[in-house]
């Protein structure tokens, strides 16, 4: 769907200040309806002669008797909805908001078209003291019923919704219809996991200006209102905490945006830090079992809002089914997709677990340790290449912690900092042992050189493509199907001219498994050849990987179209 915004004007008895705000709003170009809430005969007919001025521009709505801000407001948006905008901006009618700031908010949205865009204002000497901190006071109940400062203003009538969201809401929540309403839609869609962002703007208070805010009545309704939002927290409380550790709804706007492939790296990291904080304080005060338990909460709310997501873990064990037939594979649908995430969940706590000495040597086994114990004793540093399948940090947190092999980790911190800096927190080893590229290639591998020639075992995944225009990808079949695979391992192995490894940690019972096999003595890629054995060494790991996702289907952590990667048919493609 195109973005399509529009304007939406709730009006009650402003005839001498409707006519300019009006004009000002047409120079953007935008189709505007005015919602008339009841009002009396003069502003009607100023209404009526703008209907017909901005013929080609302007709707008009008219509600038979007075309902409220709130009510308008619904109305317009609905109107606009059916009408098909995507976006509506609300503004008032008063002239207080300044028009020029309509584009500012409009390419807000469009650069993030599933986030509510709000006006903070920025006031002169006009604005009546007594309004001025009597909004501080509700600003300060918003934050308690959401948790957050995320909202800046909760009163400011110039703001832009996404329309699928915020008639969502409209229609399934009874919403105040008075003054009331701009404080309750905004808490009820953070709720919701809106996204929010503010952006400064001016508001000027005339000095002949018509004011509707009934000063006993008004102030009323938004105390019964705040009462309630307050109650509605408490009783939401475990699921906003939950929402802490998740994305916020913010850059998909609607079913058609969320089915477009987006290559990994754009994908927002998941979680804010203050949540994963919260975890790894929680397993270090009460343990791995009961904090734990947060995350069945946690993860079957993200399977209900993670659409794209949960569209990848379907896809993916559709090709798994069909690459295995007849094997006891699991069938794509929600009991599996929710299976799926909370995998992926334990496994990143366990990583928490690991890096506070919550994870011992009892707790990880090697299938068979005789390849790793040979590498270990000949001194030698290798070239070792995983998977985003179990859990890949567990052998670098026990290696660190008991000092027994030099492990380091070269991955794409870029893209899960918060995550790291969490871990980081944990313990101080950590970011000692932790590489952070956007690319491998010659230059990469001088930086490793170093670490390969004191012993160091370097371990990187090798089903995900470098973010930078320079990964190339070469395709192999996984999973009945060509996917792209990253060049750079191999590429690496070859300038660094040591041997290489697999390696794959999955969790098994009540413990993790790990599987450490020879990859190769030595990669070669002969100049007039290199297409062919690169293409070579992919297929053969991409058949071990698809080994490893038979052996642990609910293991395998790539959350996005890893067949349609928005890399492929890029100039970096061989």
């Amino acid at each position: 769907m195109t973005f399509a915004p529009c304007i939406v004007i709730p009006i009650y008895n402003h005839k001498d200040a409707i006519g300019a705000s009006v004009a000002h709003l047409a120079v953007h170009g935008l189709p505007i309806f005015v919602v008339d809430d009841g009002s009396d005969a003069p502003t009607q007919r100023v209404l009526a002669a703008l209907a017909l001025q901005y013929a080609q521009q302007m709707t008009l709505l008219r509600l038979r008797a007075n309902g409220g801000k709130g009510a308008a407001v619904m109305a317009g948006l609905r109107a606009a909805r059916a009408a098909g905008y995507t976006h509506a901006l609300q503004i008032d009618a008063d002239g207080q908001h300044d028009a020029t700031d309509v584009p500012r908010f409009i390419d807000a949205a469009r650069a993030e078209p599933g986030a509510v865009i709000l006006g903070r204002p920025v006031y002169d000497d006009s604005v009546p003291k007594a309004r001025l901190y009597g909004r501080y006071l509700t600003h300060v109940w918003v934050w308690i019923e959401t948790l957050s400062p995320t909202i800046r203003d909760s009163m400011c009538g110039f703001r832009l919704y996404p329309l699928a969201l915020a008639c969502e809401l409209i229609d399934s929540v009874r919403l105040p219809t008075r003054m009331d309403f701009d404080i309750e839609i905004l808490v009820r869609l953070y709720w919701r996991r809106a996204a929010f962002r503010s952006i400064p703007t001016r508001v000027t208070y005339a000095a002949d200006g018509v004011s509707h805010f009934d000063v006993l009545w008004d102030n009323v309704r938004i105390s019964r209102s705040h009462t309630r939002l307050v109650f509605g927290m408490l009783w939401r409380l475990p699921m906003l905490l939950a929402h802490k550790v998740m994305p916020r709804r913010g850059a998909v706007a609607d079913d058609t945006d969320a089915r477009q492939p987006e290559a990994w790296w754009r994908i927002a990291e998941r979680g804010s830090r203050l949540g994963m904080s919260l975890l790894a304080l929680s397993c270090k005060l009460f343990g791995r079992r009961f904090t734990a338990l947060w995350l069945h909460p946690v993860v079957a709310y993200f399977l209900l809002t993670g659409r794209v997501a949960r569209a990848a873990s379907d896809n993916y064990f559709m090709r798994l089914n069909a690459a295995a037939p007849g094997a006891n594979t699991p069938r794509p649908g929600w009991l599996t997709a929710y299976r799926h995430m909370l995998a992926f969940a334990q496994s990143s706590f366990d990583k928490l677990a690991a890096w506070t000495g919550r994870v011992d040597d009892t707790d990880v086994t090697f299938d068979d340790p005789s390849a790793f114990e040979a590498l270990i004793a000949s001194g030698k540093g290798a070239l070792v290449i995983g998977a985003h399948l179990g859990n890949l940090e567990m052998m670098r947190a026990l290696a660190v912690r008991g000092d027994r092999a030099k492990v380091t980790a070269v991955v794409y911190t870029g893209h899960a900092r918060r995550f790291n800096q969490v871990l980081a927190s944990s313990h101080r080893d950590f970011a000692r042992h932790l590489l952070e590229v956007g690319d491998f290639g010659p230059e990469t591998a001088v930086l490793m050189q170093q670490r390969i020639d004191a012993g160091e075992l370097l371990v990187i995944v090798g089903d995900r493509v470098p973010a930078r225009e320079a990964g190339r990808t070469t395709d192999a079949q996984f999973l009945g199907a060509s996917a792209p695979f990253a060049q750079g391992p191999y590429v690496l192995a070859h300038a660094l001219g040591c041997p290489v490894y697999l390696f794959f940690c999955l969790k098994e019972g009540g413990g993790y498994r790990m599987y450490f096999e020879p990859f190769a003595e030595r990669i070669e890629l002969p100049r007039g050849e290199r297409a062919q054995h690169l293409a070579a060494w992919a297929q053969r790991y991409a058949l071990r990987l698809e080994h490893y996702c038979r052996k642990a289907p609910y293991q395998w952590f790539n959350f996005f179209d890893f067949w349609a990667s928005s890399k492929r048919g890029a100039n970096g493609r061989t």
